[in-house]
């Protein structure tokens, strides 16, 4: 392969157009230090549904990403795999380096999606990283939150939920914002563990608590 030719076109689907797929220089270092690189696109783009909200300043796909593990290092559930769970917090968006944050308003089916996804975490693995071991386990932890058939991944998953409200929760606060009530009406009433469900109902009350006192300053009792 030609080192100077490491990218092949890829095609649009819907409306948003995909990044070409990595082509390996058969340089290890090259390749590695491409990954690398590529996981700066998790920090500069922002997550499509703040966006089509008009949030300012919304968070990057890593801003979410790590809040995720550091929610997941809180649990007390012993019966987990914390390391493992912290590991697939930092995994399960990486394809997004790749294909972005698709919305569902977009029109792709899920199927499709799924597809694109698979797409990218392999071109990481085989032309970036060429299989190493790490790599691998990377793809592993990716695969097994996908299918959530594990604790850990089922975990994983109401953290990414319980973690979106918490967002939204805080644009609430910081953007006095009014059109964010779908963002908890998809996420909480769907979290299964009985810890992360029970924060999840500790944010609902943060969020009427704050919603009454904001009321209470809007319209004061006549004395």
């Amino acid at each position: 392969m030609s080192a100077t030719s490491s990218q092949v076109l890829r095609p649009t689907v819907g409306k948003r157009v995909f990044p070409p797929l990595y082509q390996s220089t058969g340089n290890v270092a090259a390749d590695r230090l491409a990954f690398f690189h590529i996981l700066e696109r998790l920090k500069t783009q922002k997550r499509t549904g703040w966006v089509d909200h008009n949030v300012p300043g919304p968070e990057s796909i890593s801003d979410h990403m790590y809040r995720m593990a550091m929610l997941a290092m809180c649990t007390s559930d012993a019966t987990l795999d914390v390391s493992k769970c912290v590991m697939m917090c930092l995994v399960h968006d990486l394809a997004e380096a790749q294909v972005g944050d698709i919305a569902p308003r977009e029109g792709i089916p899920r199927a499709e999606k799924r597809r694109l996804e698979e797409e990218a975490m392999r071109n990481f693995v085989h032309e970036m990283l060429h299989d190493t071991t790490a790599a691998q386990y990377i793809m592993s932890l990716w695969k097994e939150y996908e299918e959530q058939q594990t604790d850990e991944a089922r975990f994983v998953k109401d953290l990414d939920r319980f973690e979106m409200a918490s967002q939204a929760s805080e644009y609430e606060t910081n953007h006095g914002m009014t059109t964010l009530q779908p963002f908890f009406d998809t996420s909480i009433p769907f979290i299964r563990h009985s810890e992360v469900k029970q924060w999840g109902e500790d944010l609902i009350a943060e969020r009427e608590q704050s919603r009454s006192q904001l009321q209470a300053e809007v319209s004061p009792n006549e004395p």
